[in-house]
């Protein structure tokens, strides 16, 4: 079950002018395992980050017997396992699956959905997305169509508070406080009619879900609308931004096909919003940071004990239900990360080396004596950025070992941690 994965070449285009992809998207799977240089990767797509205690306990045991002993977060709430070894992918894919966390061979790695990790849990917002996210994963896998999507394709479902809305999603919904949803596809957005009070829902059903019910329709919608805009394009495209001018989806087209009553309304970019601090999240939560995102078997165990279940977010941390805020010394004393004041709260890095063969420089190393300030701060080892946060940060990015690029500027690793200091207190554009 484990495959390799081809080099993804693309035609550079001309200024102002769609890309050519040549083939589809190599983003790794839990079946499609990656090549790293610190042995292979695994990249499980969860939905919402949602996992329960006993999932979090096999990814534990996975990562410990298969791979380097950790679990990285990504920026979208989902998670990697690497190191592992060579042949592990059948054994990888059982475990998986026994414990529910591959619903579908053919539809794993286009299940990117992010939702708002606190929703139904604090009081805020304006319906439980995390139902939603649920409910778009088993339509997704329902549909043997959507399997097309690259593994890139991302749906991002905001509860109202607005703190995925600004997460780069493909097509993005946001709850409103008078029952109707915002959906935006492309640069468009559109009204969603909430449902009349006649509307009929299966008997027990969660308060909500008609609206739920028409959001996931229309993510679905505009999903297989953005399939169709690309094939007809013949461009590769994997998302909506890089279809070529005059060859975007008929949106409103596609949500009246789905007979969804859909009012265009003024669109905006949405701003990125500022990692929520750690701490506790109403009175049966909490909210804790895995340092540079790697949560290790041991802090994966903590964080599985006593829990009803764990939400991994876009942000590398971790929801919590169930514990109350009583908990938090423990998990503290496993290293995560449960202090707004600590100084790794908001520094982010990605492999560096010795786990990337692209990277110039051990930029975890030097993220973990990162300054605190009140900016997010994300280290890369070569100009790619890969999983940099969204919204305003600092980028550290490596020019060889000894240097790294800040602010536009060389800086000398020996002098590093004072120009981020810096860096970290001045107000900066996104």
């Amino acid at each position: 079950m484990l495959a390799a994965m081809p080099p993804t070449p693309t035609t550079p285009p001309e200024p102002g002018e769609a890309p050519i992809r040549d083939r589809g998207d190599a983003c790794p799977g839990a079946l499609r395992l990656h090549a790293a240089a610190d042995g292979l990767l695994a990249r499980l797509r969860l939905p919402a980050g949602r996992l329960t205690s006993r999932q979090v306990m096999v990814l534990a045991d996975a990562a410990e017997e298969m791979g380097d002993g950790s679990l990285s977060v990504t920026s979208r709430g989902n998670a990697e396992l690497r190191g592992l070894r060579d042949g592990c992918g059948a054994g990888l894919a059982a475990l998986l699956a026994d414990a529910g966390l591959l619903p579908s061979p053919t539809h794993e790695r286009v299940r990117n959905i992010v939702a708002s990790p606190a929703a139904g849990l604090d009081g805020l917002g304006h319906a439980d997305v995390q139902l939603w996210a649920r409910a778009l994963d088993a339509a997704l896998c329902a549909e043997p169509r959507a399997a097309a999507l690259s593994g890139r394709f991302l749906f991002a479902l905001d509860d109202g508070r607005g703190d995925v809305a600004g997460l780069g999603g493909d097509v993005t919904l946001v709850a409103a406080l008078d029952g109707a949803v915002l959906l935006a596809a492309g640069t468009e957005t559109f009204r969603l009619a909430a449902p009349g009070p006649g509307t009929a829902t299966a008997a027990g059903a969660p308060a909500g879900t008609a609206t739920g019910t028409t959001a996931v329709r229309a993510a679905l919608a505009c999903a297989l609308a953005f399939l169709d805009a690309a094939e007809a394009a013949g461009t590769g495209a994997w998302r909506p931004r890089e279809l070529p001018a005059g060859q975007h989806p008929d949106w409103a087209a596609a949500l009246a096909r789905a007979a969804i009553t859909a009012e265009p309304v003024p669109s905006s970019p949405p701003p990125a919003p500022p990692p929520p601090a750690p701490g506790p999240l109403g009175d049966r939560a909490l909210h804790v940071l895995a340092p540079l995102g790697r949560l290790t078997a041991g802090r994966l165990r903590a964080l599985a004990e006593g829990a009803d279940e764990v939400r991994l977010t876009p942000w590398r941390g971790v929801v919590v239900v169930g514990p109350s805020a009583d908990r938090l010394p423990a998990l503290a004393a496993h290293g995560l990360v449960t202090d707004p004041a600590d100084a790794r709260t908001g520094v982010t890095a990605c492999t560096g080396t010795p786990g990337c063969a692209k990277s110039l420089a051990d930029v975890r190393a030097d993220a973990a004596r990162a300054p605190g300030g009140p900016l997010p701060v994300h280290y890369s080892g070569c100009e790619r950025r890969c999983g940099h946060p969204h919204g305003t940060r600092i980028e550290v990015t490596a020019l060889d070992p000894d240097t790294y690029l800040l602010d536009g500027a060389p800086v000398p690793r020996t002098a590093l941690a004072e120009a981020v200091a810096a860096a970290r207190t001045k107000p900066m554009e996104s």
